[in-house]
């Protein structure tokens, strides 16, 4: 990532973590909309505190923006636990097209392509290395790190 789009992705989600529990509530609604499906592999879950936990690991991802290696470990061991809990590769762009889709409202004409495309790169980097965690390999040869640190496909999501 460049280190304006890490300028945006921190600032951004400086603003939007001042509203992280209506965010997080606003964020499973759009997931729910886009794969009703999904719901089941939540059962039972204290909402809530799903928010909380979705809140808490994209904070330790903004935070470390600048040094991708130390959070490499955790996206693993996060993809591994999804896994078990029915989470299918299919899974992650429709978590993406949701959170997307939860900033755009959240931040309405000030989403700007620079902000869609910061977030969206971000996301993008971070399932793909969740995403090979979940099949013990990593994509193409690279290194989980390489993965983080390479622009994503522009504006996929």
């Amino acid at each position: 990532m460049h280190d304006d789009q890490i300028a945006l992705l921190e600032t951004s989600f400086a603003e939007v973590s001042l509203s992280r529990d209506a965010a997080s509530v606003l964020f499973y609604e759009r997931l729910f909309v886009h794969d009703p499906a999904l719901k089941r592999l939540f059962g039972d879950t204290d909402m809530t505190g799903q928010g909380q936990k979705l809140f808490a690991a994209l904070d330790l991802v903004v935070a470390s923006l600048r040094s991708l290696d130390k959070v490499v470990p955790m996206l693993e061991q996060l993809a591994v636990r999804h896994v078990r809990y029915g989470v299918r590769d299919a899974h992650y762009a429709t978590v993406g097209a949701a959170l997307i889709e939860t900033l755009s409202l959240y931040f309405g004409p000030r989403f700007s392509m620079d902000l869609r495309r910061a977030w969206s790169d971000a996301y993008e980097a971070v399932a793909g290395v969740m995403i090979a965690a979940a099949h013990g390999v990593a994509p193409e040869g690279e290194g989980a790190a390489t993965i983080l640190s390479r622009p994503a496909s522009a504006g996929t999501l």
